[in-house]
């Protein structure tokens, strides 16, 4: 690996192209290295695991409202189209990435890179096989594709804290899904330049979708991103320019958006040649939950059989969590927002309350994406009760952990302490989640499969489950004209329910 020094500079400096990220990003997606084994093996898991949550969200509003939307913008003139998820009809690729991309993010539930930036590299799939399947690409092209979205939105993230400036992480998101196409396409530097530039551009907004109320935007928001990826390639290859220099710019992104005039960064990207492995640093999800509630989630399961007595709030005084910086400020009670203890907030606010979380897997022992959530289960009395004495702090020693760049000693976890009402204290500690690489059960393909098998019940037809199955397996293989063969349609009947109200267009 190559680090690559980013910092402001004036204009009067006049960085040539060649020592901008931007540029750099884009030498990367233009590399026509091979994918490894080990890598596109990863790739076909996380296809998997993408299908698998967004048939799950199916009928949920948000979903079916980008549907409705992708729906209404017929197949353009340039290609093939792509297939909108639960239809199995084509509509125009950057709207069937949009609507594809909001049911893949709505349930929180595909896979994650947390570092010095969190992200779900997963959103770069929507986007990089609409465009693929719109433009007639085989299965090699796409795995070319996604490999390099991953690369640069895990590098860029390992690199670039967004977060600490309250700029949401979609700004990853949009310049690697572009270059991703980029990629796929086979388009010179140049052209991923531009297009890497726009994507960045169009595509920073602030963090405020994940904090407090938070909304339906919280899905819709890495879909845009995609989307605009979509389009940024398209202006790129019309010619058309970018800010630039997009990052560097004295008044570019780092300089008003980021860590200002005096920021330096280091980023890692493959050197010329290298094959594009970052895929593979990444984890996913055994539940439908924020990330770094992921490990929680299993202490909680595990306390549940061996200690039942903390379910009861009769008999807890307090349950305090000792976890990093960022899960106590993001999910946790540092974050200081009201809405992490109300049982009548979102399902967006209570997949990303820690507090409530750990009370209901105490209380029920398991984790399910629809009853964990429902209104009934949050406004229950005694959960009610416990998930008031539970709260986090920050512990410097799991902080470190967490910004570890060593991947055997990073952890997303932390220490617990539950005292009860007759003075016994238990303490327990976890470091990864059971499903993370290093933890107690490591995903591998039979667990995707399961997952897609149990998310998709009644959801699916098991012949269209089975056909999908083997065409991911076979992605490698695939032609050109058959990536729609990666998108799942519901069983008849699933959608006829879902319709919401009408919008404009």
């Amino acid at each position: 690996m190559r680090e690559h020094a980013v910092r402001v500079h004036r204009s009067a400096e006049d960085l040539p192209r060649a020592q901008q990220l931007a540029w750099v990003m884009a030498e990367v997606a233009a590399d026509p290295v091979e994918v490894e084994p080990a890598v596109r093996e990863m790739i076909i898991n996380r296809i998997i695991d993408n299908a698998a949550v967004a048939i799950a969200a199916v009928r949920r509003g948000p979903v079916a409202s980008a549907r409705a939307q992708a729906r209404s913008h017929p197949v353009s003139t340039g290609g093939r189209g792509a297939t909108i998820l639960g239809l199995g009809e084509r509509r125009s690729a950057e709207w069937a990435a949009w609507a594809n991309g909001v049911a893949v993010r709505e349930l929180d539930f595909h896979d994650t890179f947390l570092a010095a930036e969190y992200s779900h590299p997963a959103d770069n799939i929507p986007p990089i096989l609409a465009a693929a399947e719109h433009a007639g690409a085989d299965g090699a092209q796409l795995l070319r594709g996604l490999a390099t979205g991953y690369e640069l939105q895990v590098n860029l993230a390992r690199a670039i804290s967004l977060h600490a400036h309250r700029i949401d992480h979609v700004a990853h998101l949009g310049p690697s899904a572009a270059a991703g196409i980029g990629t796929v396409l086979g388009l010179g530097t140049e052209t991923i330049f531009q297009a890497i530039g726009q994507a960045l551009h169009t595509t920073t907004a602030t963090r405020q979708s994940r904090k407090g109320e938070i909304s339906t935007w919280k899905a819709h928001a890495p879909a845009f991103a995609g989307k605009m990826a979509v389009e940024s390639v398209d202006r790129a290859m019309r010619g058309q320019t970018s800010p630039v220099p997009i990052y560097e710019g004295e008044d570019g992104v780092i300089a008003w958006l980021l860590d200002g005039p005096e920021a330096r960064y280091v980023v890692p990207l493959p050197e010329p040649g290298e094959p594009k492995r970052a895929i593979l640093d990444t984890y996913t999800k055994e539940h439908s939950a924020e990330y770094q509630a992921q490990a929680w989630i299993d202490l909680a399961r595990r306390l549940h059989r061996e200690h039942p007595e903390v379910a009861d709030p009769t008999k807890v005084v307090s349950i305090r969590i000792r976890t990093s910086h960022h899960t106590h400020r993001v999910i946790g009670s540092g974050a200081q927002d009201p809405q992490k203890y109300d049982p009548g907030a979102s399902r967006e606010t209570l997949d990303h309350s820690l507090p409530y979380i750990v009370a209901v897997a105490l209380q029920d022992g398991r984790w399910h994406h629809v009853d964990s959530y429902t209104p009934q289960r949050a406004a229950r009395a005694d959960t009610v009760a416990l998930w008031q004495r539970i709260t986090t702090e920050e512990d410097p020693a799991w902080t470190r952990r967490y910004h570890s760049p060593d991947l055997a000693e990073k952890a997303f976890g932390g220490a617990v302490t539950i005292t009860l009402a007759d003075g016994t204290v238990l303490e327990d500690q976890i470091a990864v989640a059971d499903a993370h690489p290093l933890g107690a059960r490591p995903f591998a393909r039979p667990q995707y499969v399961e997952k897609l098998r149990t998310l998709s019940e009644g959801l699916v037809a098991p012949e269209e489950l089975e056909r999908f199955l083997a065409a991911a397996e076979a992605l490698p293989a695939l032609g050109p004209g058959e990536l729609g063969q990666l998108t799942l349609t519901a069983a008849e009947g699933i959608l006829e329910s879902t319709s919401g109200p009408e919008g404009l267009l």
